[in-house]
């Protein structure tokens, strides 16, 4: 097949910059082949080379006593005692989901799992973090009907559980949904996979599923604005089979237990072009491929588009020569395919050949170690305008502004589409704060959480990025775990605009100093950049996702609250009501300045709750719509009234940081209470639950009509 001749248009069309272009030219001392032009487009795009954030990157916390690997692997992995640890990571599947929702969001879903699993860990856990567009956009439902199938679809057939995550709406992303997914697993900690080559003259292994045409230039396209050629990019988008996925876990589980595999790599974002990549640039090696051993299920394939396909259920090995019968028979035996595709060798190279004739002949070190990096301008984000005074509201009108609201109204239409307690270890399921699951045959468990309050960021991305850490400690806190440590899952705009790169600088600022004084180290993570359609941008949406230990699941904070019990506010009074959802739902603002997040008293708080847990019946956090929505939210799920004594608005609906809402009997409340003042620390009983009103001051509401509208606004927007 005739290449087709290397034009500026041609650079362009592979996301390639005048200047990188000429900077191939002077590594390489020639003009590139067209499959050789598409291998530096692929490894030098920003989803792969993180080019415009690696500066920023290396300035996160990621060591730790708890710490096994930090970024830089498939997944991050935590010790968990016992001789165990807890391997995760999020990635974000944003350009593709919004293309094609159903096969981008499980394709999202199946990536993350295959992180997991090239560890050496056996997925238990997994959760996702949404965004869409307003629900009057008239692309929102589609889209958030595609998404959510597409996760259950993947997530259900493999059989892992969705034990938790966020769904939010706002204008912003409109142009651009945002589906950022994650997986835990466990592992032995002494028997974790790392991906780099080791040994020279080894044979480079193709496992899995065969190579189509699906996914060619998918990882260039992560990286690039949408416009107006929306729909030319649909071939572009990866498609799925979740029942291959499984079979492709156990085999490589089982082929790891044969003592065969020297390293692995999963083939994800530019598929054997990265997967190869990164193992020889880890191994200081280089890598052979002889395209012809790949298997393949369409004809006549390229090498351009075998290097650049991005099919699913696929994995890269490095093979012990010695067992190559053994793993073979692995992988027979699960009917998946298994070829000795190529070798590494000593030199600097990255050499594809097919049939015989090169097609690509390139040092491996400057696809990936010297890839280009930028320290791209940033200014700022300007000092939030004061939002002046808010005006008094009926509490109960409120309070129905928020739960009428699909960002806070019950997400059951969302839940009841995943498998949550497949494997049947799963204690704490959605809708209830962080997600938990037993870890089979001990008596310890995990928990989860992902969290980011974007309109923070954007006003504030300093505090923001403080703010989602906060919020992901408190939500483990509150549940009786230990936090342990984060994944990010950074969601930008075009990061060649000043302010954009400003609010990624603030927002790795603030959760810099939040997982540092939290002891909560980034051990893995995502950078989604270009989140803009016809240059506007997403909301800045830094997300956390974090996993907290409890040593035995008799300390786990339950979500029991029963006639009687008194509701403890741990903290003081709300007062700040910049950024508040109150002023978003209800009076359609979005000003003032994001709450400050105070580290220590966040350490403090979450410390009492922890100590304390035998004489917590229930507990929560209080983030957006305060004190309010978090004690209807509690009372609600028991099927109980609530009362509230302080009708004040900024009493009930303030978004103070580093505070709990607690369910306890009189007993235990005068025991916290107590045990709060010795700390220090200020408790105070604001209310009771019980009946079958709800009532903050004196206005009131019966709980059935309040509830009717919690349980069915969601699905009303959407569905």
């Amino acid at each position: 097949m005739q290449e087709p001749a290397i034009t500026p248009e041609l650079i362009a069309s592979h996301g390639l910059s005048p200047e990188e272009y000429r900077r191939i030219l002077e590594i390489i001392g020639r003009e590139p082949s067209f499959t050789e032009l598409g291998i530096f487009s692929a490894m030098w795009n920003e989803h792969c080379s993180y080019k415009s954030s690696k500066k920023w990157l290396r300035t996160l916390p990621t060591t730790g006593p708890q710490v096994i690997c930090g970024p830089g692997e498939n997944a991050g992995v935590v010790d968990i005692g016992d001789g165990q640890a807890v391997v995760f990571k999020m990635e974000s599947h944003n350009h593709p989901s919004y293309i094609e929702p159903y096969q981008g969001a499980a394709t999202g879903v199946g990536g993350i799992l295959r992180d997991v699993f090239t560890m050496g860990a056996r997925p238990i856990a997994a959760m996702n973090s949404l965004s869409f567009g307003t629900p009057a956009h008239p692309k929102t439902r589609q889209l958030v009907n595609g998404v959510v199938e597409g996760i259950g679809g993947y997530g259900n057939c493999f059989g892992v559980p969705t034990v938790g995550g966020e769904v939010r709406f706002h204008s912003a992303y409109n142009g651009n949904c945002l589906v950022n997914a994650f997986a835990a697993g466990l592992a032995d900690a002494d028997s974790i996979f790392y991906s780099a080559a080791s040994g020279v003259g080894m044979p480079v292994v193709y496992l899995g599923a065969r190579t189509g045409r699906d996914g060619v230039g998918g990882a260039t396209m992560a990286s690039a604005e949408f416009d107006d050629t929306i729909e030319e990019k649909r071939p572009t988008v990866q498609v799925g089979d979740p029942f291959t996925e499984k079979r492709l876990m156990e085999a490589t589980l089982e082929l790891m237990a044969t003592g065969a595999v020297i390293s692995i790599q999963d083939m994800g974002a530019a598929g054997l072009t990265c997967s190869a990549v990164e193992m020889g640039d880890k191994g200081n090696l280089g890598v052979r491929l002889d395209l012809e051993c790949v298997p393949v299920r369409e004809e006549n394939m390229s090498a351009y588009e075998m290097m650049l396909s991005e099919s699913q259920e696929r994995m890269l090995m490095v093979l012990r020569p010695e067992l190559e019968d053994a793993a073979r028979a692995v992988f027979d035996k699960w009917d998946l395919d298994f070829a000795i595709v190529g070798e590494t060798i000593a030199e600097d190279r990255f050499l594809i050949k097919l049939n015989g004739e090169t097609k690509a002949d390139l040092p491996l070190k400057s696809l990936a170690g010297t890839a280009p990096e930028y320290d791209r301008p940033w200014v700022e984000t300007p000092p939030a305008i004061d939002q002046g005074t808010v005006a008094g509201i009926d509490p109960l009108d409120g309070l129905r502004a928020l739960i009428s609201s699909p960002n806070y109204a019950a997400k059951e239409w969302v839940y009841s589409q995943y498998d949550t307690m497949v494997m049947a270890n799963t204690v704490r399921v959605p809708g209830l704060g962080a997600g938990i699951v037993r870890v089979h045959g001990t008596d310890k468990a995990l928990a989860f959480t992902s969290d980011v309050t974007p309109r923070y960021v954007k006003a504030n991305p300093f505090e923001g990025g403080k703010q989602a850490v906060a919020e992901a400690y408190r939500n483990l806190c509150a549940v009786g775990a230990t936090p342990l440590a984060t994944t990010d899952n950074m969601n930008f705009g075009n990061p060649e605009k000043p302010e954009i790169m400003g609010q990624f600088v603030g927002a790795i600022k603030g959760i810099g100093e939040a997982v540092s004084a939290l002891d909560m180290p980034i051990v893995s993570g995502n950078v989604s950049l270009y989140n803009e359609t016809d240059g506007k941008g997403i909301l800045p949406t830094p997300t956390i996702g974090a996993v907290g230990l409890l040593t035995h699941t008799d300390d786990i904070i339950g979500f029991e609250v029963r006639e009687g019990y008194r509701a403890l506010l741990l903290g003081a009074a709300g007062r700040h009501m910049g950024q508040s959802a109150l002023l978003a739902e209800a009076f359609g603002r979005e000003d003032g300045d994001a709450p400050a997040v105070d580290l220590g008293v966040e350490r403090a708080h979450g410390t009492f709750i922890r100590k304390n847990h035998m004489h917590i019946s229930a507990c929560t956090d209080l983030s957006d719509g305060g004190l309010a929505l978090a004690a209807f939210e509690m009372a609600e799920a028991a099927g109980l009234g609530v009362t509230l004594t302080d009708g004040d608005t900024p009493t009930l609906f303030g978004e103070d940081q580093g505070r709990y809402l607690i369910a306890c009997t009189k007993t235990q409340s005068a025991t916290l209470r107590a045990a709060a003042e010795e700390a220090g620390l200020e408790l105070t009983e604001v209310g009771q639950f019980g009946g079958d009103v709800v009532q903050f001051g004196n206005a009131m509401a019966p709980l059935d009509f309040l509830t009717d509208i919690y349980r069915s606004s969601f699905a009303g927007a959407v569905a």
